[in-house]
């Protein structure tokens, strides 16, 4: 084996060169590797899983429980700018050398074993929130659940967002089966949330089998939006009259509710007052979600990469009538449905911008385009670049227009360090 390399970006490159795969499932190489580290488990594991919502409601639940004093940790995947953003202690990012010396203590502990890019990284932020003392791990699951790394430990209390259509050639083709790999994250007698009122049957069927406490939305918990407020109840308490999360959307109340339903059936009531869980919401910020650049062009970032999650950018784009034209640049990865995602988007784009991205899974861009325009009934210009799709984009609009930003994590990251943010 090569020397231990001192520097997080040599790191990153060991780590892509380990596996030939970026994702293979299975929990056995990260278990055995993590009974090897023998790292001190916070007092409370919080686990997110699901197709769309999970950062948001990860933001919000470590706010909530920051704000009550706890050392909160959250792990979460993939990163918009900087692999940093992966580990957060205390509300900040983890420094280089921190995340160095986490690796550096995986490598030791794993001997022969084989771990993927996620799994290694997974291991680390759990080396880091040992060494930091976290009080409260919160857990952001990468794919699936049953057979992610994140699902090697074993969670307090579990969050499922909702199921829709994604990762369909790992996790299956239809929701009963994608439900039923997400589900995999319940444990005996542990509360599970089911944050969306459209519950598979694989859920129930699941929670049945493994003896979990699933907590459902519209039954034992709900929510109702009106007048610029909105209204939560849960089995034991409820709020009235609270602000609209700061960040867009119709979807962002249900992950407020669920995340909330999660802190009751974690025992963590006490952090469910109006004015906290106010202040929380009005704090929140997730970078690449519905994020609005206001500079040389009306600029709106998003990482919707699922038809579902292209649904709430669409209904964002309809809430406002724009001053000009609607320019929308997309960058995809191979596996995902651009046919469903464009096909949400379109009736709210004039024109359309295919860019090729800097990652080996991406979407050829010749195909894309053709994909878009077979979807949109619009042409779709062809970009080698991010940075050329901007400069795209900036000679076919003009100030008053909005240029959508979409697709991937791998198209919004460039696209906001190319924009300067």
């Amino acid at each position: 084996m090569s020397p231990a390399a001192t520097r997080l970006s040599d790191w990153l490159e060991r780590l892509a060169s380990f596996s030939p795969h970026e994702i293979e499932l299975g929990l056995d190489r990260t278990a055995t590797v993590l009974d090897r580290l023998a790292l001190a488990r916070p007092a409370n594991v919080l686990t997110v899983a699901g197709t769309n919502g999970k950062g948001s409601s990860v933001a919000l639940a470590e706010s909530l429980c920051r704000s009550g004093g706890s050392l909160v940790g959250a792990y979460t995947s993939p990163h918009v700018r900087r692999y940093n953003e992966r580990i957060v202690v205390d509300g900040k990012v983890a420094s280089d050398r921190e995340i160095v010396a986490a690796f550096e203590r995986v490598d030791a502990a794993r001997g022969d074993v084989p771990l993927t890019y996620f799994e290694f990284g997974t291991l680390a932020a759990l080396a880091v929130f040992a060494d930091r003392g976290v009080d409260q791990a919160i857990l952001e699951v990468g794919m699936g659940g049953r057979l992610d790394a994140v699902n090697a430990i074993d969670p307090d209390a579990s969050l499922i967002t909702n199921i829709s259509l994604d990762h369909c050639d790992w996790l299956g083709d239809d929701v009963e089966a994608i439900g039923r790999e997400k589900a995999g994250i319940m444990r005996n007698s542990r509360p599970t949330v089911f944050a969306s009122r459209e519950v598979p049957r694989s859920v129930l069927e699941t929670a049945s089998t493994t003896g979990a406490e699933l907590i459902l939305a519209g039954r034992d918990y709900d929510w109702s939006v009106g007048d610029g407020v909105w209204h939560w109840r849960g089995r034991q308490l409820a709020l009235e009259g609270l602000s609209a999360p700061a960040l867009e959307g119709l979807a962002q109340f249900g992950n407020a509710a669920g995340v909330l339903a999660l802190l009751e059936a974690a025992g963590f009531e006490g952090l469910l007052e109006k004015d906290r869980v106010n202040r929380a919401l009005g704090s929140l910020s997730v970078a690449g979600r519905m994020q609005r650049v206001i500079s040389d062009r009306r600029w709106l970032l998003d990482v919707a990469h699922n038809p579902a999650a292209a649904e709430a950018l669409a209904a964002a784009l309809g809430s406002a009538t724009p001053e000009g034209r609607t320019v929308a640049i997309v960058g995809m990865r191979d596996d995902k449905d651009v046919d469903g995602l464009v096909a949400v988007l379109a009736p709210h784009v004039d024109a359309w911008i295919g860019v090729q991205l800097d990652d080996a899974r991406s979407f050829d861009v010749r195909e894309l385009a053709r994909r878009v325009a077979n979807a949109s009934g619009k042409a779709c210009l062809e970009t080698p670049t991010v940075e050329a799709a901007l400069e795209a984009a900036r000679a076919s609009s003009g100030s008053d227009d909005r240029v959508v930003v979409t697709g991937s994590f791998y198209l919004v990251g460039p696209a906001l360090g190319a924009l300067g943010l």
